[in-house]
């Protein structure tokens, strides 16, 4: 598809109930057009793993996700062997009477025994959008392998030999910033940072993605989550929660934020025991 500008991009993804600023088109239409990996720091909620899902339904690719977690290894994210089904493939060989040990090795490592993991599927699929979502989470071992395949999007199966992408996935990285990225992956990349949406754009977020609300409800609602944030609270709200609240009152059917609904429904909002008692006990409870 051809985007020949940030401001088609907005259009774009507007069209797809994504509403992106200048400062965040720019930084994925440059992403798109120079090949290279985006990676998107900020709160956790504000539209980073979003972005990713959008870019690929624009684009008519395939979704390819890396959640990234402590513990993960290379072996985990690029692809392992089906030994189960290898090890069936050897017992109908024997059935068989094939005795050829050279031929029953070439065989169990055939491609149809592999299993491509999140990297690989996305080298191989053409084209495909690739999130690798909460890197900050991973270790600085994996960090590093991933320098390496978002490099030249090439992986060495030492069985089967050489895999390079015709055509490079667009990658997407997100982090929340619970710990430092190494500075050498950030230089593979564009770097933005996402942050909390401006009241006016919040008020639009959730006006363009549930309908169902009144303008009365998404003006209360972005305004209670704007104070929100301002508050000293362990993890406020983002976008994702705000429209989960606002969700969640018009499901009880609610046309305007009313106190004891919102104090009722507050869970959709905050994750936090002690951000709820905080809000409940020092009058920061949100209210039109």
């Amino acid at each position: 598809m051809d985007i020949e500008s940030p401001a088609k991009l907005i259009e774009l993804l507007d069209r797809h109930a994504y509403l992106a600023d200048e400062g965040l088109a720019t930084a994925a239409f440059l992403a798109l057009r120079m090949g290279r990996p985006l990676f998107l720091e900020g709160e956790a909620g504000v539209g980073k793993t979003e972005l990713a899902k959008t870019l690929a339904a624009l684009l008519k690719a395939p979704l390819i996700r890396l959640q990234c977690y402590e513990g993960l290894d290379a072996a985990q994210a690029l692809y392992d062997w089906d030994f189960a089904r290898q090890l069936l493939h050897l017992k109908a060989a024997e059935a068989a009477g094939v005795t050829d040990v050279g031929r029953l090795e070439g065989e169990i490592y055939d491609r149809r025994f592999l299993i491509a993991r999140p990297l690989l599927k996305a080298i191989e699929t053409q084209p495909s959008v690739l999130l690798v979502d909460e890197i900050d989470r991973a270790d600085d071992e994996f960090e590093a392998f991933l320098l390496e395949v978002l490099s030249d999007f090439t992986i060495s199966i030492p069985e089967l030999g050489t895999v390079k992408a015709t055509t490079p996935p667009v990658v997407v990285v997100t982090s929340n910033r619970t710990r430092e990225v190494h500075d050498a992956l950030k230089r593979r990349c564009l770097y933005h940072w996402l942050e909390h949406p401006s009241f006016d754009r919040e008020v639009a977020i959730l006006l363009r993605r549930l309908p169902a609300c009144t303008e009365t409800l998404a003006v209360q609602v972005a305004r209670a989550a704007e104070r929100l944030r301002q508050a000293d609270l362990v993890k406020p709200p983002g976008v994702a929660e705000t429209l989960d609240w606002t969700e969640a009152l018009l499901t009880l059917g609610a046309k305007e934020l009313d106190p004891a609904l919102a104090a009722a429904t507050l869970g959709a909002a905050l994750k936090y025991r002690e951000d709820v008692s905080n809000v409940l006990g020092n009058g920061l409870l949100p209210h039109g």
